[in-house]
């Protein structure tokens, strides 16, 4: 691994170890590669992923050309928000995943709350 991604996970494990998802309240846990972002709604007390969305999906995948910018982050948030209101969740917690809150990770974030989650 590189520095670059050492010191993401390192960001991670901090982050990590305050941040904890409850049945109430899960956790948003965010991935991104450079074609794709990913989403969960995990319940870290017994370890379940209540729901998720990402790029990959075909309700954002075949709207947006590529997975790996703001447009598609912000699909996958209101996504990851339907999907959870749905199952009577309205609130959350945010757990960046090491990344900065800025560009897609903030994109993500914000649709998700017009979406109707709190966090």
């Amino acid at each position: 691994m590189n520095d670059k991604t050492v010191s993401r996970l390192r960001r991670h494990e901090r982050i990590r170890k305050k941040v904890t998802g409850t049945p109430e309240r899960p956790r948003i846990s965010v991935f991104k590669s450079a074609r794709h972002i990913y989403a969960q709604l995990i319940d870290d007390a017994t370890g379940n992923t209540v729901a998720a969305a990402s790029t990959l999906d075909n309700e954002v995948g075949c709207k947006s050309g590529n997975g790996g910018n703001i447009s598609a982050a912000k699909m996958v948030g209101v996504l990851l928000a339907r999907r959870a209101v749905e199952k009577g969740l309205k609130l959350a917690v945010f757990d960046r995943g090491g990344y900065p809150y800025h560009g897609r990770i903030k994109a993500l974030a914000d649709s998700a709350r017009e979406g109707g989650l709190e966090f």
